[in-house]
């Protein structure tokens, strides 16, 4: 292959994103929610469903994600991280089992 043969691929490839002039949808994404200080961080805005979720616990003390609805339940030992898939879209508030004071929100969209 000639150097300009190479250098023609890499520019198609710099706009496969773009398919007959429309964008083409991103894969899933993975997102960090961390927990210290017996809190949960902020909880990204651009979570959709099929992205990943890593649960990042800087306390010294396990923690849980636990939606309310029950669609998910994490157990996150102190100082460990442990991801989850999102399943739906909708807004799913969580909380801490050992912790009930910790809580918060996810809005997934689809």
């Amino acid at each position: 292959m000639t150097r300009r043969e190479l250098l023609i691929g890499a520019a198609m490839l710099a706009v496969l994103p773009l398919v007959e002039g429309r964008a083409v949808a991103a894969g899933p994404r993975t997102h960090r929610i961390e927990m210290q200080n017996m809190r949960f961080g902020p909880v990204p805005a651009n979570i959709k469903a099929g992205d990943t979720i890593i649960w990042v616990n800087r306390d010294i003390v396990p923690h849980t994600a636990t939606a309310r609805d029950r669609s998910f339940d994490v157990v996150i030992p102190s100082g460990r991280s442990v991801s989850m898939v999102v399943r739906r879209a909708g807004t799913i508030p969580f909380y801490c089992r050992y912790h009930p004071g910790m809580r918060g929100s996810l809005v997934a969209a689809r």
